[in-house]
């Protein structure tokens, strides 16, 4: 355990930031399983999905959560299940 305020502080951040970033992450995660479900099975509402994903997934882009290129390889990977299945 730290002992110096500052070390002790910082162990308050990281704890506020580790909760944030689980929440924003779990988020998306639950979001792509949405998108592809509705695909697999024809939902009319896959482009509302779609939209709400890609929100997500460009937040956590912005605020450092995800790397750019795995946001923008999602993002594509679900676009492509998208269209496919017009």
């Amino acid at each position: 355990m730290a002992h110096h305020a500052s070390a002790k502080k910082r162990h308050r951040q990281s704890l506020v930031r580790r909760d944030r970033n689980r929440h924003l992450r779990s988020g998306v995660r639950n979001a792509v399983r949405r998108v592809r479900r509705a695909a697999a099975q024809g939902d009319p509402a896959l482009e509302t999905h779609f939209r709400g994903a890609e929100r997500l997934l460009r937040q956590a882009c912005s605020k450092g959560i995800m790397h750019h290129k795995t946001v923008s390889r999602t993002v594509s990977r679900l676009h492509k299940l998208l269209d496919s299945s017009k």
